[in-house]
């Protein structure tokens, strides 16, 4: 499927900037063949007006035969012929080719196929650029003058250019080809991570409900059965309950990381001391550390620290850190808190001298649903979406995340919150 998009994105993208290629390539060739065309016929009307100065037009206007012009006129330039023609446009001299007796051309510049004077058989035809002008004296109209130049030179020119652009064209959408399906593999590089993601997301949160769903529904059936044993039913009963509170913990958490995928700039957002935030939370923790024979410390400045957030979005980031740092220490374990600034930012240190995480493992300990030790998570009654909401949070208000793990040795997790929010 993947594939299959990005090859129409490839394709769109080629036929998009082929058809630009081809429009600016056949702009660029016509604008070419203009500018050279107009410095030829500027070279030709230079090269015709220097030639007709030399000669005088009242040497030929007495001629009434149609003969070439002597006294040592020749052609100079690259003109391949001149003609001398009455006011009634009747050929009356001409150096080179003759041409034809009456004149027929329009003033102003022509391209014509002429034959060249040779004395070698078959008689050579070639593209000339050919210009007739009126020739007036006293602002009174004489006669006409016309003459020509070979093409050789500019259509070698543009023989050149063609060739360039033939070769070069199809090279270039060769390329831009190339360059499609290049940017379309990196285009469809987020839709398909997201696919992926969605696709095991779906695949986790189905396999993390039926289990509850599947308790439920035992459970159940079994306290429908006439008891023998009241309290065997009420064992049922709490059980029932147990996994329906976990099946709730698990959709609302669920709902979290799908109402606030992205910024949360939109959210209720106030200035949020986090001095109190994390006192209150260090004394929450602290009543629960004898329970588990854990020595809780917390480490606050006294000074404040203060930027605009959501208090409880930030408190529930918090506690999952807390959270999993009490799960994943063993008894007569440690855990420190610590809230410090450094570089224009908040920092809250979670530490933990517990089970720590394989280096393997690091690299996901943010995905949704992930979880190092299965069992174990699965007996703390964990889905591995804790570190998930908590990483979605501090992302939301443009901070980050980071942990630090040794195998056997601990965690260290730490969020950084900017403080100019």
């Amino acid at each position: 499927m993947f594939n299959h998009s990005r090859r129409n994105l490839a394709h769109w993208f080629a036929l998009s900037m082929g058809g630009i290629l081809f429009a600016f390539a056949g702009l660029g060739y016509c604008l070419n063949v203009e500018e050279q065309l107009r410095f030829f016929d500027d070279e030709l009307f230079l090269q015709s007006k220097a030639f007709a100065g030399k000669t005088h037009y009242s040497f030929y206007q007495s001629q009434r035969g149609q003969t070439p012009l002597e006294n040592g006129v020749s052609l100079n330039g690259g003109l391949v012929y001149a003609r001398w023609y009455d006011a009634n446009k009747q050929l009356l001299q001409f150096v080179g080719s003759s041409g034809v007796k009456q004149l027929t051309a329009e003033l102003g510049f022509q391209t014509v196929q002429a034959s060249l004077d040779s004395d070698q058989l078959p008689i050579v035809k070639t593209w000339v650029r050919q210009i007739t002008l009126p020739v007036l004296q006293d602002k009174v109209l004489i006669g006409y003058f016309q003459t020509a130049v070979p093409m050789n030179s500019l259509r070698s020119s543009l023989n050149q250019a063609r060739l360039f652009l033939t070769l070069g064209v199809p090279v270039t959408f060769g390329i831009i080809g190339i360059t499609g399906w290049f940017l379309g593999g990196l285009a469809m590089r987020p839709t398909l991570r997201a696919y992926q993601q969605l696709q095991r997301f779906t695949a986790d949160a189905s396999h993390e409900l039926r289990t509850p769903v599947a308790t439920v529904l035992s459970n159940a059936q079994v306290a429908l059965i006439p008891p023998e044993d009241p309290f065997e039913q009420k064992f049922r009963l709490q059980k029932i309950a147990e996994t329906a509170k976990s099946m709730s913990t698990l959709i609302n958490n669920l709902l979290f990381l799908s109402r606030h995928d992205g910024s949360l700039a939109e959210t209720t957002s106030k200035s949020v001391d986090l001095n109190e935030l994390v006192r209150s939370l260090a004394h929450e923790f602290a009543t629960q550390a004898p329970a588990q024979n854990l020595s809780f410390t917390a480490q606050i400045p006294e000074q404040s620290v203060i930027l605009q957030a959501d208090a409880n979005l930030l408190k529930q980031a918090v506690i999952n850190l807390l959270s999993n740092a009490f799960k994943y220490t063993p008894a007569d374990g440690k855990v420190k808190l610590r809230l410090f600034t450094q570089s224009h930012s908040a920092v809250i240190q979670v530490k933990d001298n517990g089970i720590g995480i394989p280096a393997t493992d690091l690299p996901h300990i943010f995905d949704r649903f992930y979880r190092v030790d299965t069992v174990r998570s699965r007996q703390t009654g964990g889905f591995g979406l804790g570190l998930a909401i908590a990483q979605q949070i501090v992302q939301g208000y443009g901070g980050q995340i980071t942990v630090k793990s040794i195998l056997g040795e601990g965690s260290t997790f730490q969020i950084n919150l900017p403080l100019k929010l």
